[in-house]
């Protein structure tokens, strides 16, 4: 195995560590915190569901306090402009730079839009397209006529997902949401209004076919609903059922014939109206700082790509470095700390790959806490466990001691090193490190991590690839 120490933390941390074997006492330390160990494992696995809720709440709770002021949209299409800049910075030939940066003039655009789009959609045949053919007819009579109005297909349908996904897409280029029931709402429909309603997008909820109900048993949906959901909710009938008329005639016959009333949607309009005249601009604004919001994830979902693929080399690096510093030492309980200025340095490079520009001290604090909180967490003696019994099951027959301290701390430094790239990766591009990390978001990703590789399936990979790294010939070479 080939290794070069040619950085100067590598070089005097390392060193340093083998001196550290004096320090017997941190062997009945670790060993002390390890009995605790299962515990705080449990509760990093209940935690995590938890977490993951918490941070979809907290997205939800920011999105609805969006501002929808002009300059605040126009930031977000700067911000968008800076990630694809960078993008272009660092792999001028990808195949979506084009396409990404073609957006940004549509977007600006979009601040000075007149025209006011609606999306309607629901359910199969709750009536949709009726309702906006007499929308559009009544609209040639109104002041407002800059509207459009984009019926998506139908939710719910055998099609499945995919179509759903089809009409989201369509309700997410739109300013404004009618969601359409004929009832009281079903699961289905609940869970994908709470979904527009996260993203949000204004959505005014239409019961049509108020015409099947009567007045009580209406107003009772319409409460429900409203209870339910947190949404206004207007009654209308875009197609009312026909009904009978019966006509006396003067020589006493009489005569039947079935006619069709008249559509009811006056609430609807009236509330379309005052919405158009009080919140129209800002509506637009919000859909295209939506719009600027996604076109930032994109790029920065394949800037992050290539970030990641050249972090997972320099980590596969620094990780073998580890194994062989914890394999040479002769203080078994010592790897984490023999791995200290291995992952120093890793946070120095990584930050360098991620525009995180961090100092000396800055790299070492988060190394160490980082290096505590597997201590504290109990990772450290679950991982050695958990490889000492994969290396038993392979049969290893070359100082299975070092073997297990060696791999072990190539394992801690890798999921240290994919822990700084999940959390760089949530930073912002034009972030200013100086201020050093957040710890308790660099805790919550730590423990995010470590749950993510515990797979017995990924460990045996790992160990197979420690053993060769570390086997006699590999350690001749």
């Amino acid at each position: 195995m080939v290794v070069k120490l040619q950085r100067p933390i590598l070089i005097g941390g390392v060193g340093l560590s083998f001196l550290l074997w004096i320090i017997q006492i941190w062997h009945n330390s670790i060993l002390q915190i390890g009995e605790w160990s299962i515990v705080s494992l449990a509760a990093i696995g209940g935690g995590l569901w938890l977490l993951k809720k918490n941070r979809i709440s907290s997205k939800s709770d920011a999105l609805d306090t969006i501002p929808v002021e002009r300059v605040t949209v126009e930031n977000a299409i700067a911000s968008s402009q800076t990630t694809i800049n960078q993008l272009a910075q660092e792999n001028k030939n990808h195949q979506a730079l084009e396409d990404l940066q073609g957006m940004i003039p549509l977007l600006q655009a979009e601040l000075d839009r007149k025209c006011f789009s609606i999306a309607v959609t629901g359910g199969k045949s709750v009536g949709k397209t009726k309702l906006i053919e007499v929308l559009e007819e009544q609209q040639q009579q109104k002041q407002f006529k800059n509207i459009s109005y984009q019926e998506t297909a139908a939710l719910f349908t055998e099609a499945g997902k995919e179509s759903d996904n089809e009409s989201f897409n369509q309700v997410n280029k739109s300013d404004f949401v009618l969601f359409l029931t004929n009832g009281d709402l079903t699961e289905s429909e609940f869970q994908a209004l709470q979904q527009i309603k996260a993203a949000t997008y204004r959505t005014l909820v239409v019961l049509n076919k108020q015409d099947q109900y009567l007045a009580d048993e209406r107003a009772s949906i319409i409460n429900a609903i409203e209870q339910r959901t947190g949404l206004q909710v207007l009654a209308a009938a875009a197609s009312p059922a026909p009904i009978k008329v019966r006509k006396y005639q003067e020589d006493g016959t009489i005569k039947e014939w079935m006619e069709q009333p008249a559509a009811e949607l006056s609430q609807l309009q009236k509330q379309l109206n005052n919405t158009l005249s009080s919140q129209s601009q800002q509506l637009i604004w919000a859909t295209t700082m939506r719009k600027a919001l996604t076109l930032t994830a994109e790029a920065k979902h394949y800037l992050n790509e290539i970030r990641r693929d050249r972090a997972v080399l320099v980590i596969e690096k620094y990780q073998w470095i580890a194994a062989a510093a914890a394999f040479a030492n002769p203080v078994p309980a010592l790897d984490i700390l023999a791995t200290a200025a291995v992952n120093t340095q890793m946070v120095v490079d990584l930050g360098n790959i991620y525009q995180q520009k961090f100092s000396l001290e800055q790299a070492q604090t988060a190394a160490s806490t980082m290096g505590g909180l597997m201590l504290k967490l109990g990772l450290v003696e679950l991982s050695t466990k958990a490889i000492g019994t994969v290396l038993k099951s392979n049969a290893v027959t070359f100082v299975a001691g070092g073997a297990v301290q060696g791999v072990s701390a190539a394992y801690l430094t890798r999921i240290a090193g994919l822990t700084l790239v999940e959390y760089f990766q949530q930073q912002e591009i034009t972030a200013n490190s100086e201020s050093g990390f957040n710890m308790d978001k660099l805790k919550q990703t730590l423990q995010n991590v470590f749950h993510q590789n515990q797979q017995i399936a990924y460990l045996q990979r790992f160990v197979k690839q420690g053993v060769q790294h570390l086997s006699p010939s590999a350690q001749q070479v």
